[in-house]
């Protein structure tokens, strides 16, 4: 006999885990964590043991799929819930029939239109506060344009409602008044002097409005005169306000003229005398007060000091510059994508070797820029407030283009460490990620977009560069060998005088100082000694390279010259060139020409279509390569010197063969160099099959002889990935194929079948016959579905008038039952009064 289905019950309960043994206190604490995920397994599992319990919730098709067979997959099984759609269209129909049904045959009553009172999600609290916002706002609105309204009308009561009549026939005495602290007998006279009257009002307007009342009193004004007798009306009011306004006013000035005294009064103190009126007389010179304070209390020679302090302070106080726009986090995110864009456009085009968008109305408007100008403007733009009073004029910088390139990196502004008293400075590795050893000497700037010209290396000490020239040098001995002060180099003899007495971890901090005593905004001679100054850097950067000095120096050289670049470009690439134009002469290639390749690289965009610096660097490595046979001594920079075209090509991926010759012969060489100089080549071959695997030519580039090469030095993983490389490129490639057109068919009488017919679809090709066909069929479907929403409406309707019956037949039968019982109950008491009053009276017989 199977299991009664209280058994199943308990036992799928059971197997679910929703009831079993009680837990003990530490697994109820160890499962803590775990109760959501616990609550909608036990949910799953419950609604999964309803349906199986009740297979009547669940409704399948009872037909297969047609042609199941013709398709691989599986139709899907169409699974509904009688249960569910009835239960939600019931209440469906309970919340909008039901209603309808009841308010039917009725009229009038009561709607209620007030705030929330329809709405169920508003609490009783969110319905008061609308309400009294709507009250509010409607009064506001409706006296906006009151003109006939009180002037004090929505101002709060400050003093209860009273008026402050000071002096004016009120009762109130104001406790500020100075009359009445002095002590004043005639205190009557200063209270009607303290606030002025109202001025009466003698518009003309109101006189003619009064004199047409007078003459014409039953006469019905015409809308313009209303009108005009309106914006009389408000002008007067009007007037009426500003000149309250002022007697306000000029009474706030006279009490505040006088609270000296009243403080003075109130602390105890004697009030001071009242100053005698030295007003001088008309046409009589007069000198200005600070002028004659400073020549009356000081000797001449010390107010004249002071008077030229101040002149000279004014003269180079600078004018306030406009302030940005506050930007949001989005907006700064924004604006800050839209600059790499462009930026990113701009590279593009100088790749591609296209003129720069606007470059030629930017050369126009430079041609012609001072013929624009008229003289008025050149006249406002020389003229010099200070060279009036004979002071020389603040020289600015002058700003020279920047180029953003893909090469630009960034300085960090505290990399310089200004000097301190004790002489602690040194510099160290530190200062070449940007970091300073004493953060609080160093003031932090922060750099924008439109500040990246100015040198971020001085911009922290500029300000105390007075105190710095005053200090003395200081010679090199102890802890302290760098001094303060250094003059200029010019050259790169006078470079090498100042380098050679100090070491050379002390360079860096030598070529800051240089700089910050020699900015071009200290000096106007500073800027041509800088010139000199980045030339000289230029020159030394070869030296160090052959002298084999630090590589911190040098990198930390190059990034100086990447900041000066900015303000001398023309200068530094004219040293650039010059040097390059010594190298091919020469035509040959030592270690500090690689410093100058690697110098260039990092200050210049490498990816221009044509570069003044860079495409002869690229053209003297090209040749260097291609004209020289690898020998033992060539091998270390043949390397170096592929590794920076392919360094060079990085963006733009243009194709050098010059580079892949020399590594395949430096491969093939007999005898065998030393392994370790064969891997530097093997990774540079590599590094070039990555830079130009999108190329169309990949394969026959790197063909066979490459293969080969690598196969005879037996580098295993390299030809590995090289072959990887050469398949992907050959698969990409799509090969030549004709153009697919459309094939025309042939006229003929056959007739047409439709290979893939569907018996419900339309293949008439009448359109007009085929869209009436579909909307009849549509037409079918909805009234259809009308014919069935309305007989299970009409159904709702039946059941709820039963339900309406039963419960009134109940009420009815309910109240007949208790009406007959109240009367059996009195029939009982009348019944047993009169047996008893029966036996009463058979006793007294």
């Amino acid at each position: 006999m199977p299991p009664s289905q209280l058994k199943r019950l308990k036992q799928s309960l059971r197997e679910q885990g929703i009831t079993g043994p009680q837990k003990s206190k530490k697994q109820k604490k160890q499962s803590q964590g775990q109760n959501a995920d616990q609550r909608v397994r036990r949910d799953a599992a419950l609604q999964q043991i309803r349906d199986s319990f009740n297979p009547f919730e669940i409704k399948a098709s009872s037909r297969t799929a047609k042609f199941s067979s013709m398709s691989d997959r599986a139709a899907p099984t169409t699974i509904s819930r009688p249960g569910v759609t009835k239960s939600m269209g019931e209440q469906t129909r309970r919340q909008n029939l039901l209603p309808e049904l009841q308010r039917r045959n009725k009229s009038g009553g009561i709607v209620d239109r007030r705030i929330g009172e329809g709405d169920a999600t508003m609490t009783p609290e969110e319905r008061a506060l609308q309400r009294f916002i709507r009250e509010k706002s409607k009064r506001k609105n409706g006296s906006l344009f009151d003109l006939e309204g009180d002037d004090d009308e929505g101002t709060g009561l400050t003093h209860l409602g009273k008026a402050l009549n000071f002096g004016e026939g009120g009762d109130e005495v104001d406790d500020f008044d100075a009359g009445s602290l002095a002590g004043s007998d005639d205190g009557s006279e200063k209270d009607g002097a303290l606030l002025k009257r109202r001025r009466e009002p003698t518009s003309d307007s109101e006189v003619i409005l009064d004199d047409d009342d007078e003459e014409e009193p039953a006469k019905k004004k015409t809308k313009q005169e209303v009108m005009k007798e309106v914006i009389a009306k408000s002008k007067l009011h009007k007037y009426e306000r500003q000149q309250a306004k002022e007697d306000d006013d000029e009474l706030r000035a006279k009490l505040d003229s006088e609270m000296g005294d009243m403080l003075s009064l109130l602390m105890g103190r004697k009030p001071d005398p009242p100053k005698t009126n030295n007003a001088p007389a008309q046409g009589e010179a007069t000198m200005n007060a600070d002028r004659l304070a400073m020549i009356q209390g000081k000797s001449r020679e010390a107010a004249d000091k002071e008077y030229d302090l101040r002149l000279r302070q004014m003269a180079m106080d600078q004018k306030a510059a406009p302030a940005d726009k506050t930007m949001t986090e989005e907006e700064k995110a924004k604006s800050e994508a839209e600059r790499l864009k462009k930026l990113e456009e701009s590279r593009q085009r100088r790749m591609r070797g296209e003129e720069s968008e606007g470059s030629g109305d930017e050369k126009e408007k430079v041609a012609r820029g001072g013929a624009e100008r008229g003289p008025d403007e050149e006249a406002e733009e020389d003229r010099d407030d200070a060279a009036e009073f004979g002071l020389s004029t603040p020289r600015t910088k002058s700003k020279l283009p920047v180029l953003d390139d893909e090469d630009e990196f960034e300085l960090d502004d505290d990399l310089l460490a200004s000097d301190s008293e004790d002489g602690s400075e040194t510099y160290d590795s530190a200062e070449d990620t940007g970091e300073s050893d004493d953060e609080e000497d160093t003031p932090k700037v922060s750099r924008t977009v439109a500040e990246d010209e100015e040198d971020e290396f001085v911009r922290g000490i500029l300000d105390t560069e007075s105190t710095v020239e005053k200090k003395p040098s200081k010679s090199a001995g102890g802890t302290q060998s760098v001094a303060f002060t250094y003059p200029c180099p010019r050259s790169h003899t006078e470079l090498l005088e100042v380098f050679g007495t100090v070491k050379d971890s002390d360079i860096p901090l030598i070529i800051q100082r240089i700089r910050a005593l020699y900015h071009p905004s200290l000096s106007a001679e500073n800027k041509e000694k800088l010139a000199d100054f980045s030339c000289s850097l230029v020159e030394h950067l070869p030296y160090l390279g052959r002298h084999k000095g630090s590589l911190q120096v040098i990198e930390t050289i190059i990034r100086h010259l990447h900041s000066l670049s900015r303000t001398f470009p023309e200068k530094i690439a004219g040293a650039f060139r010059q040097h390059l134009r010594d190298m091919h002469q020469r035509s040959d290639i030592d270690v500090g020409d690689l410093v100058i390749f690697t110098a260039i690289g990092s200050i210049y965009p490498t990816s221009d279509h044509f570069h003044q610096v860079v495409t002869p660097a690229i053209t003297l490595m090209a040749r260097w390569l291609g004209m020289t046979n690898p020998t033992e001594g060539h091998l270390v920079i043949g390397a170096n010197v592929v590794a920076l075209i392919l360094h060079y090509q990085r963006l733009s991926k243009r194709y050098v063969p010059e580079a892949l010759r020399f590594t395949l012969k430096v491969l093939r060489l007999s005898p065998r160099p030393a392994p370790g100089i064969l891997q530097i080549h093997s990774t540079n071959l590599i590094n070039m099959a990555e830079q130009y695997r999108d190329l169309s030519a990949f394969p026959e580039i790197f063909d066979a002889s490459v293969v080969s090469a690598l196969s005879s030095i037996k580098d295993t993983k390299t030809l590995q990935r090289l072959r990887i490389l050469l398949s992907q490129s050959r698969l990409a490639r799509r090969p030549l194929t004709l153009h697919k057109h459309r094939p025309l068919p042939i006229r003929t009488s056959v007739p047409k079948f439709e290979e893939s017919f569907a018996p419900g679809k339309h293949y008439d090709p009448d359109k007009e016959r085929s869209d009436a066909a579909k909307l009849r069929k549509e037409y079918k479907r909805e009234r259809k579905g009308a014919m069935r929403e309305l007989r299970k409406d009409a159904n709702f309707v039946a059941r709820e008038q039963l339900r309406e019956k039963k419960e009134a037949d109940q009420a009815y039968e309910k109240k007949f039952r208790r009406l007959v019982a109240e009367i059996n109950s009195e029939e009982g008491r009348l019944g047993n009064e009169y047996a008893r009053e029966k036996e009463r009276r058979k006793k007294t017989k």
